[in-house]
């Protein structure tokens, strides 16, 4: 079952980007946050419309991106929160921060469709297994099959 992240969760991630790299503090529109955070988990008559961990964490980073819920940060923040949702997921990011800002422009300049950043996102993380031997996790490829 896959952990979302909730809107308290989505401010704290926002709230800790801008106190690291700096910018303004603070929400211009809070039922923007509220509708960043259930969409991905939207379902029409039982099926969900964002089918896959790499097409939620494209709706949390294009809507964040896209519709500015923040003062500030909002490229830096959507981002963020699309990694967090992986890694909360049991996948990590294997793209350089440049990479991420480029990703941030494209999203920004309404470029890239859902499908394009999830597969933008696919081709950049990787998947982190525990081995039940000793419990530790090593990363492999996102794109193996199970």
């Amino acid at each position: 079952m896959l952990k979302y992240l909730s809107e308290d969760e989505i401010v704290l991630i926002h709230q800790r980007i801008v106190d690291e790299t700096g910018g303004l503090q603070g929400i211009r529109e809070p039922h923007a946050i509220r509708s960043v955070e259930g969409q991905p988990r939207q379902a029409v008559f039982g099926k969900e419309l964002y089918s896959t961990m790499y097409l939620k964490a494209a709706v949390y980073a294009h809507n964040i991106i896209a519709h500015h819920p923040f003062l500030d940060g909002n490229k830096r923040t959507g981002i963020s929160v699309a990694i967090v949702f992986l890694e909360d997921n049991g996948l990590i990011a294997k793209a350089k921060e440049g990479d991420f800002f480029n990703l941030a422009l494209h999203i920004a300049e309404d470029k890239w469709e859902y499908e394009v950043i999830a597969t933008w996102l696919k081709e950049h993380t990787k998947k982190v297994a525990s081995t039940k031997k000793t419990g530790k996790k090593h990363s492999q490829k996102s794109d193996k099959k199970r």
